[in-house]
C-alpha cells in the first residue's frame, strides 16, 4: 500500500480549525502536533506508516491468539 497524501483543501481546513482553537483556548501539545501535521508532508507520511505498522501488528497478534491450538 502506498501513502497517498490528503487533499490540500482538507489540510487547509484542518489548519484553520487549529488556528481557531488556539485563538479561543491557547496553544497546547495537541494543537502543536496538529499544526505540524498540517505543515509537514513527511510528518503525515511517518504518521501514516506508524498507523499501518500498528494495524499489521494488531492483526498478527489477533491471528496468533485466535489461531493457535488450545491445550486444555
Amino acid at each position: 500500500m502506498q501513502f497517498k497524501d490528503y487533499d490540500e483543501k482538507a489540510i487547509a481546513a484542518k489548519l484553520k480549525q487549529v488556528k481557531d482553537f488556539e485563538a479561543k483556548y491557547g496553544e497546547n501539545d495537541m494543537s502543536k502536533s496538529w499544526k505540524k501535521w498540517c505543515n509537514d508532508q513527511q510528518y503525515r507520511r511517518r504518521e501514516w506508516l506508524w498507523r499501518q505498522n500498528l494495524a499489521a501488528a494488531n492483526e498478527e497478534l489477533h491471528n496468533t491468539i485466535y489461531n493457535e491450538e488450545r491445550f486444555i
